[in-house]
């Protein structure tokens, strides 16, 4: 034996093998619970995902097509991805909240021809530049005759339960493709990351607080790794599911409770949020035993302290499988631990050399087996070598390794701003805002936010004469992009500060704030929230 790392088998990863094995194994296990009571075992999983498989199958999707997914989270999502996956295809789920410009650039990027999607979301269709897009399958609601260059048909139409699809052309290998996951950009439009079977298989067995048969409470939603991915790691871990459509600060606890759930992961304000409701008897009565939380501050702790919770650390993105983890005794902020096995990690300069023990750089990784991360961007090869430089993935982000070898993550290098557990890319908003009348240009920028990670603040200098009415201007992005991405500040300036080489030196804008003269929507009693389709 040489002692090597053997790669997953496909017995090991794929995810048609890993449901055919669960439901010939452990057929009666519950493989998920929905928050209306209803559940699945992991026999009766299959028969979903081969009846939905068929279907897609009999429309014409075949083996290494991609299909878009465009659904809140719920059985029909689950279904959906899950049997685009056991054909071979390709999954895209889309973000639920996406429209106008962004929803047009996902839709075109992924060169998909077919869409399983929500009827309640087809109007933010007619607008946009679709590309290739020629075939609907519609969940629930009818098909509106202004989108009558789509062929619609009827998910309810196409399933026949007991129905088995044909096998693949070729057995589906661990190195295949997925999902494509779209990971907001900041110098450019998103781009969509291409995971692997092994990419995810390795993501899964990252997390290792998440043990075989555990429930795992999923409240984000499945176009994110933390959803779609969070599936991923419960079939590969033969474990089971609690789905809800969203996370809601006042049902978190109930649900927890109901549902019976093990482990769960907590991004962005959502720890705070909970940690805002009133002290109760009841803060340590539930079955949580783990939370996964990224990026880990002093919240995080207090966390797992007030609710009696082991909390875990992680740093890791959607192109990459948690090169760090640590917990459960957390003492720092930005607290992220050291290397997995198999992955290498540096701190470097701008120029890729390493920096001083205990200096702050960038951190940079490689793993040592194939496919354990993304396989590139999606129609972006200049992105793609650009992101591998020297053959490490340059992750952007600002770290330092403290003297007992911890990595501390510190900050972001580049101009994408998180708010509320989203990415948002800082171009795909300036690109809306440039279209409103008089804005002559605009900088995006992260400024604090009450709770954790950033608001959203547009810095604008304007045309000529011009005047601007921020209502108005907020009016007008809020059909044009997700609600997550509107920004809640916006602050008029004669021109915006530059280098000598006229780029917008945004640090300067994020290091001056809020300022005084800058326009707060939420004080003016704008708020906007994401829509809960009725």
């Amino acid at each position: 034996m040489s002692g090597k790392r053997q790669a997953p088998t496909a017995d090991e990863c794929v995810i048609r093998n890993l449901i055919d094995i669960h439901a010939r194994d452990i057929g009666d296990t519950t493989f998920i619970v929905y928050e209306d009571g209803s559940s699945w075992t992991y026999a009766q999983l299959r028969e979903e995902i081969c009846a939905a498989a068929a279907g897609l199958q009999r429309i014409g999707i075949a083996q290494g097509d991609h299909v878009l997914v465009w659904m809140p989270n719920g059985p029909e999502a689950v279904r959906s991805l899950l049997a685009i996956n056991y054909l071979g295809a390709v999954c895209v789920p889309i973000n639920l909240s996406n429209r106008g410009l962004v929803l047009e650039h996902v839709i075109n990027d992924s060169g998909a021809s077919t869409m399983i999607c929500d009827a309640r979301l087809l109007d933010r269709l007619e607008d946009v530049d679709t590309g290739r897009l020629e075939t609907i399958v519609l969940v629930g609601g009818d098909a509106p005759q202004q989108l009558g260059r789509f062929k619609f048909l009827r998910e309810s139409d196409i399933l026949k339960p007991g129905e088995e699809p044909q096998p693949p052309a070729r057995p589906i290998q661990p190195w295949d493709s997925e999902f494509v996951l779209y990971t907001s950009g900041t110098t450019g439009p998103s781009k969509g990351a291409i995971s692997s079977y092994t990419h995810r298989h390795a993501h899964a067995w990252a997390t290792t607080c998440i043990g075989i048969g555990d429930r795992r409470f999923i409240h984000g939603p499945l176009s994110h790794t933390a959803g779609a991915g969070a599936i991923y790691t419960t079939i590969c871990k033969a474990g089971s599911i609690a789905l809800v459509e969203s996370f809601k600060t006042d049902q978190f606890w109930d649900r927890v409770r109901s549902m019976d759930a093990d482990v769960t992961s907590l991004l962005g304000a959502t720890i705070p949020f909970l940690l805002k409701q009133p002290v109760s008897p009841e803060d340590k009565t539930h079955g949580l035993r783990a939370v996964i939380v990224a990026p880990i501050d002093e919240n995080a702790i207090a966390f797992g302290e007030r609710f009696g919770v082991e909390v875990y650390g992680i740093y890791s993105m959607t192109e990459m499988s948690i090169p760090l983890f640590c917990g459960p005794d957390l003492d720092r902020v930005g607290q992220c631990g050291t290397p997995r096995e198999g992955v290498e990690v540096r701190i470097v300069d701008e120029h890729d050399f390493e920096v001083e023990f205990g200096q702050s750089g960038e951190l940079i990784v490689r793993c040592d087996d194939p496919w354990v991360m993304m396989s590139g961007y999606l129609n972006n090869p200049a992105a793609t070598a650009k992101v591998w430089r020297n053959g490490w993935f340059h992750t952007g982000d600002l770290f330092r390794q403290d003297p007992d070898g911890t990595f501390i993550f510190m900050d972001r290098m580049n101009d994408m701003v998180r708010r509320r557990g989203e990415n948002i890319s800082s171009f795909e908003v300036e690109t809306a805002i440039s279209q409103f009348p008089g804005v002559r240009e605009v900088a995006i920028v992260g400024v604090q936010s009450e709770f954790s990670e950033d608001e959203v603040m547009a810095v604008i200098t304007l045309t000529g004469a011009s005047e601007l009415d921020p209502a108005e201007l907020i009016e007008f992005l809020r059909p044009r992009l997700p609600h997550f991405m509107v920004p809640r500040y916006i602050r008029i300036m004669d021109d915006l500060p530059r280098t000598g080489t006229q780029k917008i030196i945004k640090a300067q804008l994020r290091d001056e704030g809020v300022t005084a003269d800058a326009w707060d929507r939420e004080a003016h009693g704008i708020k906007i929230k994401m829509e809960r389709l009725a």
